[in-house]
Formats: structure tokens, C-alpha cells, sequence
């Protein structure tokens, strides 16, 4: 298992070697590292949730124009290769093809605790002081606004509407952010969701008082 995980972990180093830094290694390995935390409290098999943890983002379908294809297919292809039964590489897969947000109005097709598990690994560093640097970082890369107080979020985007959103980055925090604390699948997952939401709550209070010159 340990040398399956560690040509996993090295694949997809090389795969990321370029990507947004909001989407790199390092992202991989905090939901992985949030993963195996998580899973230690929960009856799963820990291979597949490791596996899931490292092969999530492998193809993040933002950044090959919406193709959420192209993730499940390099992470099956990898898998073969390893020779890993097929019962883990579909596992596997059909975390990849359901762990994202996408929306408020996506309904997964599949589940698992497995998934439960890297879903709310990879939630939580979409929130708190890491998903804020991530936010932004993302949005600098995208060329968007940081905040346009005509601009409202949109909390009833379909999960087309919300793939092509070009809203200031500050939007995002009510459109996705904000939301995830709520969607929580875990009780670790729920109690450390609950830290990094308060510190994100704390954010936008100094951000709009500083904004707005009160500060």
C-alpha cells in the first residue's frame, strides 16, 4: 500500500508541477492530510479515501474549459497501471466525479463514506484562513474585480451559471464559501468547518469596515 500511495503522491506532483497555486501539490496535500484525519474517526477504507484524497484534483475541469471528463480518466488510466482492482479504481473514480461543489444545485450521483470523507477534506481548504488566500489567489489569476458592491452574489446559479461566473472574488464567499459549513458531512469534518467559518466571518466584517473607511 505504502509504495501504491507513493507513486500516486509522485504522479501527481508531476501532473501539477504547473498548476494554479491554488490547485497544486500543496492543495492535494492538505486534503489529504485533512483526509486522514477525518478518517480516523470514521469507518472507512482508508486506501480508498487516501487514494481519493490524492487523485481529486488531478484534472480540475475550470482549468481544460469545463471538462469534468478529463479528471476521472487520468486517475482510472494511472490506476490501471498500478494494477489497483477494479472495484477501488471505480471507488475511487466516482469520488473524483462527485466531490466538487459545482453549485448549489448539483445533485451527485453517487455515495459513499469514502467520499464523505475527501469531500469534506477538500471543503475545508476551501474555507477558513487557507480557502481566504485561495479565494483571492484565484480570483488575481482569473482577472476578477475584489469586490463591486453593484455586483449582488448570486445564490441561485444553476451549476452552468456557477462554472462561468466571472463575479468579484468577494461573491464567492456568499455563493460557495459561506454555504460549505452547512454541507458538512462528518462530525470532525462539522467541528473544525465550524472554526474556519467563524474566522471567515471575521474577514468580511474587517474587509467591509475597512472598505467602507470605518476602520
Amino acid at each position: 500500500m505504502e509504495q501504491l500511495l507513493e507513486k500516486t503522491k509522485h504522479f501527481v506532483k508531476t501532473e501539477l508541477a504547473y498548476a494554479e497555486g491554488g490547485h497544486d501539490w500543496f492543495h492535494i496535500q492538505r486534503v489529504y492530510n485533512n483526509a486522514c484525519l477525518i478518517a480516523k474517526t470514521e469507518k472507512v477504507d482508508v486506501l480508498i479515501v487516501q487514494l481519493g484524497a490524492l487523485l481529486h484534483d488531478i484534472a480540475d475541469s475550470k482549468f481544460y474549459d469545463g471538462d469534468e471528463t478529463i479528471g476521472p480518466k487520468k486517475a482510472y488510466a494511472f490506476l490501471g497501471e498500478q494494477q489497483v482492482s477494479n472495484e477501488i479504481i471505480t471507488h475511487v473514480v466516482a469520488i473524483i466525479e462527485n466531490i466538487s461543489f459545482k453549485g448549489g444545485n448539483f445533485t451527485p450521483t453517487f455515495a459513499s463514506k469514502e467520499l464523505d470523507v475527501v469531500q469534506d477534506a477538500d471543503r475545508l481548504d476551501a474555507i477558513g484562513a487557507i480557502g481566504i488566500a485561495r479565494t483571492f489567489n484565484y480570483g488575481g489569476f482569473k482577472n476578477r474585480a475584489i469586490y463591486n458592491p453593484s455586483i449582488a452574489p448570486n445564490l441561485s446559479m444553476t451549476k452552468e451559471e456557477y462554472k462561468k461566473s466571472t463575479a468579484p472574488t468577494i461573491n464567492h464567499f456568499y455563493e460557495k464559501l459561506l454555504l460549505l459549513k452547512d454541507k458538512m458531512n462528518t462530525p470532525t469534518g462539522k467541528q473544525l468547518a465550524a472554526q474556519r467559518h467563524e474566522y471567515m466571518e471575521q474577514f468580511l466584517n474587517q474587509f467591509y469596515n475597512e472598505w467602507e473607511g470605518k476602520v
